[in-house]
């Protein structure tokens, strides 16, 4: 016997059982996109490793420790994408979208970081982006959260907080980096290996330290609000004023800073209690000097991702994701003859009701075996069609989900009796 085949650590199947959930919160999050106007760009999984060092930033975890990397047969480095937007942007840049045009774009599909396996942190995770470009105001980065506040309503969860902050500009950050190493440097003994690793390289990522340790000592650290030039001041004033006007609770968090090094200005993440210590749900923030780092002319830009395995375990926890519709019917068919008419039948159905789900008993089987079928399916209705009933033109349909009698109708008035009984 040959030895069985293993999943590569980290990187999970979503099988059946769950894959419906999944298509509910995706329909949830495309239809609403589609609402506020904005269009599909699909980009590669494989990008030249360069992209990512020079629009992450080489300093940061994700391009030292976290990405799949490696030389394709021309020796040329590529890498499995970590994030989207770089990709997005690259593309952009590559097809001439933002030359004197807004754009206003989605993406989602796997990313790929070499981490800790954990619940809500995967080697291979899926993300829903959505990205704005050439629009440099106020009123687009509160669009963005209009949007997922709304994604939030339409899934049934309240158990999130909006927290957020600004980075100001790269030359705004220049006198607060300065204060934080000075700050640090002080303190040189309180500091944990990595965030002493990072003081000179990257100061700012110390204030998203994780150590239980460093918590104290990076609450009384500098604060990069104290910092921002008066642009940066206006245009977050301008924010907090249109999320407040439209009713959307935030929190500012002093100490946000996200861990990408093309950020500037607003930055935000939507949080949870209710999944443990991966509490991010959705992150994102400015990213005005990208485009130009990485090509293209100056253009501004903000965007958003949304962790799916983060956001779909939230929604089963605290969501609708119990209510996420299975089968309607599952059409049970007694007799060769029957089991034959029973695919035509099937698919008048369909074609007649877009809405149905429904399965078509195969591969034969006894009425007490293919009833077992039925209610393993998770179907609401079985729908039963022997010699009798097709002579008659007639079918039975027999509730499989609580209380409910049997009943028997004619061929035309089917799917009005299914839909009475399943809506």
């Amino acid at each position: 016997m040959s030895t069985k085949i293993t999943g590569v650590r980290g990187m999970s199947d979503i099988l059946p059982e769950d894959t419906p959930v999944w298509q509910q919160v995706e329909s949830v999050l495309r239809d609403t996109v589609a609402a506020y106007g904005y269009r599909e760009l699909r980009v590669p999984v494989v990008e030249r490793t360069e992209l990512f060092k020079r629009s992450i930033g080489e300093v940061t975890d994700i391009v030292e420790k976290e990405m799949y990397t490696f030389a394709d047969r021309n020796d040329e480095s590529l890498t499995l994408r970590p994030e989207a937007t770089a990709g997005i942007v690259r593309a952009g840049v590559a097809h001439g979208l933002f030359h004197n045009q807004r754009q206003k774009l989605w993406s989602t599909g796997p990313m790929f970081r070499y981490e800790k396996p954990q619940k809500g942190r995967y080697r291979q995770f899926h993300q829903f982006d959505v990205e704005v470009f050439g629009i440099e105001g106020p009123d687009i980065d509160a669009e963005l959260l209009m949007m997922v506040a709304h994604i939030w309503k339409a899934l049934g969860l309240d158990a999130v907080q909006l927290q957020l902050n600004s980075l100001g500009t790269p030359e705004s950050r220049l006198s607060y980096r300065q204060e934080l190493v000075e700050y640090f440097s002080a303190h040189q003994d309180q500091l944990d290996e990595e965030s002493a690793a990072r003081l000179q390289r990257n100061p700012m990522r110390l204030l998203d330290s994780k150590h239980p340790d460093m918590q104290e000592l990076v609450a009384a650290a500098p604060r990069i609000t104290d910092h921002l030039d008066s642009e940066s001041e206006d245009h977050f004033a301008g924010l907090q004023a249109l999320l407040s006007g439209a009713g959307i609770e935030f929190v500012l968090n002093p100490r946000l800073v996200r861990g990408l090094d093309y950020y500037s200005r607003t930055v935000f993440e939507w949080v949870t209690d209710q999944l443990g210590a991966q509490g991010a749900v959705c992150s994102g923030g400015r990213y005005d000097g990208l485009v130009a780092h990485l090509g293209g002319r100056v253009t501004p830009a903000i965007g958003w991702a949304i962790g799916m395995e983060r956001l779909v375990e939230l929604y089963k926890t605290c969501g609708a994701g119990a209510a996420v519709p299975g089968l309607d019917a599952y059409l049970v068919a007694v007799g060769d003859t029957a089991g034959r008419e029973a695919l035509l039948l099937a698919e008048r159905l369909r074609a007649e009701a877009s809405w149905l789900r429904l399965e078509v008993n195969s591969g034969g089987g006894s009425f007490k075996s293919q009833f077992k079928r039925a209610d393993k399916s998770g179907a609401r209705l079985a729908l039963i069609l022997g010699e009798e009933e097709l002579e008659a033109r007639q079918i039975g349909i027999k509730p499989l989900r609580g209380e409910g009698e049997q009943l028997t109708v004619d061929w035309q008035n089917i799917v009005s009796a299914v839909r009475g009984l399943v809506s």
